[in-house]
């Protein structure tokens, strides 16, 4: 479900396979599991080796999921698990602003752009003028109240996004939920999220920060526990 990708070094052959995750979401990195080699942002890299399923935000119902994977499987003791470090190789774990991905036919550049959480990133592909955007912006509303996401972050990001419109530099974006829209839906999604940031919006915030902060808290430490 993520809007990272499967990046694939050059080469001839069998090629490895570096699993990029946009941020530490759970719904984002629950399946790097599977993979040997990992990237994420480093300022979430420690949650995803320690398997911090508070900065993780993981809440799953039953009645999220179609299809368990296996007989007895539940959603509400699902866990991401730590990327213990023998999984871990160099560039792995560990992306930075200005960071190139090189797929061989297409480079992507990493752009750190926290708000909904502190190591959400967006991958741009300047060539193709497409914007790997994550969970930065969909064409939804932004979720702004988890306990890492910050209101001053996500403007200052969304600032940056209409810039990058502003300058040409992104006509389709492919988001990590919902469907894939163009430059103009994205600029009014970054401009509207501005508009919107005052005042009252900060206060309700943080209110439903506090909630989802303690309820995610209770909800793991149970996980843990049991």
């Amino acid at each position: 479900r993520d809007a990272g990708l499967l990046a694939r070094a050059e080469g001839a052959g069998p090629r490895p396979l570096l699993a990029v995750a946009t941020h530490v979401h759970f719904d984002h990195s629950g399946g790097l599991q599977h993979f040997e080699d990992v990237a994420v942002h480093s300022a979430e890299a420690a949650a995803l080796l320690q398997g911090d399923n508070y900065e993780a935000v993981t809440w799953l119902s039953d009645r999220e999921v179609a299809r368990p994977p296996r007989p007895g499987w539940s959603a509400r003791q699902f866990r991401v698990p730590p990327k213990h470090d023998k999984y871990i190789s160099f560039p792995a774990t560990n992306l930075f602003a200005g960071d190139v991905i090189s797929l061989g036919d297409r480079q992507l550049t990493v752009m750190h752009m926290p708000g909904h959480s502190r190591g959400s990133i967006c991958l741009h592909d300047k060539d193709r003028k497409i914007l790997f955007s994550g969970d930065v912006v969909y064409d939804g509303s932004m979720i702004d109240w988890l306990p890492y996401s910050r209101i001053s972050d996500y403007v200052a990001s969304c600032q940056r996004l209409m810039e990058l419109v502003d300058r040409g530099l992104v006509e389709k974006v492919l988001p990590g939920h919902f469907n894939i829209f163009g430059a103009e839906r994205l600029y009014r999604l970054a401009s509207n999220y501005i508009s919107q940031a005052g005042v009252c919006h900060k206060i309700s915030t943080c209110a439903m920060r506090s909630i989802a902060s303690i309820a995610l808290r209770v909800t793991n430490s149970r996980i843990t526990s049991q």
